[in-house]
């Protein structure tokens, strides 16, 4: 937008000043947050239209963010505890499969969601200049009002077996930690998740720019991923040492089981395990940013 031309001399000359200049970024680490809250609007409106456009056209609607985990704790219900016996660790099997469910499912739609963003996303980039952080950071956010859904799922059952005498949930004195730090626990371990599936999501999806097999890859990767994480198991009942090791080697396992911790009282929290998933986290996610800020400069002679 021009503002001002001044002429001066026997020769024209023009100044120009602009509200907004728009220059390729020329170092590695230049990652401009700033420019990311500067479009906190368009944010939120891709926020709205991540939640709406997913169901628009459908006759339940959002009432598929409470069929699914019902279904899928009935199916882990019929393999898990009726077919294969495995222990939940004294808490109602319904408690244990909803609280692993609420928050791997979390976290697996920020993976999946964020891991095809230049892909998916390329004709509003070819077409229009707004940062490109932008698009996978609603998608994040946009998952936190499915978790939230989920979640008061996940009170009502745990309400019903309160209040059902035959069904006793574990009594309080399991807990090792206040229940101040419970409950401030489990933001921390929901924004840890957020970072790790963003984190993960953005190296994936700047990576597909090139090799597109990777988007048939990762459906299959986060399944199997799952079941590398105590998600319709304890981790109490792996007694092998090295499947042990590397099951706690995985920084999803102690978000998992310090969430199962902090609504149900069982699982574990360790401090030093907890610490590791947040190293992890602020690793992966710097990565990702750095890969992202590089790949979003030439995507669209590949994509």
């Amino acid at each position: 937008m021009q503002e001002n031309q001044n002429i001066s001399g026997p020769s024209t000359l023009i100044e120009e000043t602009w509200d907004l200049e728009i220059k390729p970024q020329s170092h590695l680490l230049d990652i401009n947050l700033k420019e990311v809250w500067k479009y906190r609007d368009l944010l939120w409106m891709f926020v709205k239209r991540d939640f709406t456009a997913q169901y628009k056209q459908t006759i339940l609607g959002p009432l598929w963010h409470f069929i699914q985990p019902l279904f899928t704790t009935v199916v882990f219900l019929v393999v898990f505890t009726n077919i294969a016996k495995i222990s939940t660790d004294g808490v109602p099997p319904v408690l244990f499969y909803m609280s692993g469910i609420t928050i791997w499912n979390y976290f697996s739609s920020c993976l999946n969601a964020t891991s095809n963003t230049f892909v998916a996303n390329a004709g509003i980039f070819g077409k229009v200049y707004f940062p490109r952080l932008v698009i996978p950071l609603s998608m994040v956010m946009s998952n936190i009002v499915k978790f939230g859904i989920q979640f008061l799922l996940l009170l009502a059952a745990m309400l019903w077996y309160k209040l059902a005498p035959s069904t006793p949930l574990p009594s309080a004195d399991k807990f090792n930690l206040s229940t101040f730090t419970s409950l401030a626990l489990i933001p921390t371990i929901i924004l840890i998740m957020a970072g790790l599936g963003l984190g993960l999501g953005i190296i994936i999806s700047s990576m597909t720019t090139k090799y597109r097999d990777l988007t048939v890859l990762i459906g299959f990767a986060v399944q199997l991923l799952m079941y590398a994480t105590p998600v319709v198991y304890p981790l109490s009942t792996i007694t092998s040492e090295k499947l042990r090791f590397w099951i706690t080697l995985n920084p999803l396992t102690p978000l998992v089981e310090a969430f199962r911790y902090a609504m149900l009282g069982v699982g574990s929290f360790d401090a030093v395990s907890f610490g590791y998933s947040i190293g992890f986290m602020v690793v992966t996610l710097f990565i990702g940013l750095l890969i992202f800020s590089k790949v979003e400069k030439t995507f669209m002679d590949t994509v």
